[in-house]
């Protein structure tokens, strides 16, 4: 347990290590530092940037960040990808309480203290709260609504809300150290959902993963249709090797897009085989990729209410690439990758 801050003064508020990855991140960084040092936590607090290899100029304004505050420190992650970049930043961490933070994260007022306190009265091992997806554009407005609706996300607490609680995963997390070194870190075979399996052996281990909605994130949407769609291809793909590795894990609202898919395609093959052949009955096929459009579309009507007409336009396309993508990930995920994960799993626990 952690020091009860609630029955102490400011001595007594567990020192905080935050840890951020970042890799093409200037567009948002400073924002997202700005906000982490800008907390009211009333104890010591430290943030460590692991950096990647980037195309723009995230390097050059993580150097000019750390050399005007002494509580940021930059360490290199040359692989480039996110999970590497915790690992890193973790062992280069020197408290026992690490924040999690995302480089196009922005954490509400508050954040870290009311974690704090929920870590010690909970006893949970991971506590986070909500993805509060926000656009800056009529495009990212779309994606932001999609994220924030069943109709997009299919209704995962940490996108649309709900009580306080034991959950199987959180946005970002404010973790016990102990419990991320008794585990061994994030899994860097995951390029995508390493959260989300980290999140499984936690509980796995007999660990407690909590969701509360007054933890607030504002997350910033991929700006471009091809970057949304090739984000939700490789979740989908990453989220079915965690599935073939830890059984048991998939809920209904996983297999949903994957099996739109699915009907989508073969409707749509059925229908265009109908037309070079000839053949009326087949032109049926139609039906269902039309069935599923005219579902999507009456959908953002219903979500979509205060969106400008511009995001409104993108958000059912937003929609479809978002299911679309996660599924065609889903299904084309090779059976090896989740052997490669597994082996390399269990060399790491050898």
């Amino acid at each position: 347990m952690v020091n009860k801050p609630s029955e102490a003064g400011e001595e007594a508020w567990p020192p905080v290590s935050v840890v951020m990855p970042v890799r093409n991140e200037e567009r948002h960084l400073r924002a997202a530092v700005s906000q982490v040092l800008a907390q009211d936590y009333p104890g010591p607090l430290e943030l460590v940037l692991a950096v990647g290899p980037s195309e723009d100029r995230t390097e050059e304004i993580a150097r000019e960040i750390v050399a005007s505050d002494p509580r940021v420190r930059l360490i290199p992650n040359p692989a480039g990808i996110t999970p590497s970049g915790l690992n890193a930043a973790i062992r280069e961490a020197k408290h026992d309480i690490i924040v999690r933070v995302d480089g196009h994260g922005i954490l509400s007022p508050g954040y870290i203290r009311r974690a704090v306190e929920v870590l010690d009265a909970t006893g949970a091992d991971n506590v986070g709260g909500i993805m509060a997806a926000e656009g800056e554009t009529p495009f990212e407005e779309a994606v932001a609504r999609a994220y924030r609706s069943p109709l997009g996300l299919g209704g995962g607490r940490f996108h649309v809300g709900g009580e306080a609680g034991p959950v199987d995963s959180v946005y970002l997390g404010v973790f016990r150290r102990k419990t991320l070194e008794a585990l061994g870190g994030f899994d860097e075979t995951f390029v995508r959902a390493q959260d989300w399996e980290l999140n499984y052996r936690i509980r796995a281990a007999g660990g407690t993963v909590w969701f509360t909605p007054e933890l607030q994130v504002t997350y910033r949407p991929r700006s471009t249709l091809p970057e949304l769609a090739r984000q939700f291809y490789l979740t989908g793909r990453w989220r079915r090797v965690i599935g073939r590795l830890h059984k048991g894990t998939f809920s209904p609202r996983y297999l949903a897009a994957p099996a739109a898919t699915v009907a989508c395609a073969a409707g749509l093959v059925l229908g265009l085989a109908g037309l070079v052949a000839g053949q009326p009955l087949l032109l049926a096929g139609f039906a269902v990729p039309g069935t599923y459009a005219l579902g999507v579309l009456a959908g953002s009507l219903v979500v979509g209410r205060g969106l400008s007409w511009r995001a409104w336009l993108w958000l059912p396309v937003v929609v479809a690439t978002m299911h679309m993508s996660w599924g065609a990930g889903f299904l084309l995920s090779p059976a090896s990758l989740a052997r490669s994960a597994g082996s390399r799993a269990m060399a790491r626990q050898a």
